[in-house]
């Protein structure tokens, strides 16, 4: 009986491993100016799968943490620049870019704050 028990112990613990291996972290590039653009990146990526996302103004890079098994870095970068952010594999369309404060227009230069 004693070996039966540690033998679902034993599953339990390896599948519970194997569910934990689809959680990755990347970093992409995304284009942007300042605090504003830094909370509108983060929120754009708060989609479902992924666990946290955070924007570097000075680096220009988002490093994300997500789930592999529910979402794509494909997608998430689609998401980040229909809020108006070009990344690295994607871009913004001009509706969603022109749509962003005047601060934070990454395509005319620094800031305008």
């Amino acid at each position: 009986m004693k070996t039966v028990i540690i033998l679902f112990i034993g599953l339990f613990f390896s599948l519970k491993i194997q569910a934990q291996s689809t959680i990755t972290t990347t970093t992409i590039s995304v284009k942007g100016n300042c605090g504003e653009c830094k909370e509108r990146i983060e929120n754009a990526a708060d989609i479902k799968g992924v666990k946290i996302c955070k924007w570097d103004e000075k680096t220009q890079v988002a490093t994300i943490t997500f789930d592999a098994s529910k979402i794509t870095v494909a997608k998430i970068e689609a998401a980040i620049a229909k809020s108006g952010h070009d990344t690295q594999s994607a871009e913004a369309d001009d509706k969603s870019y022109k749509s962003l404060p005047d601060c934070c227009m990454y395509k005319n230069g620094d800031c305008k704050k």
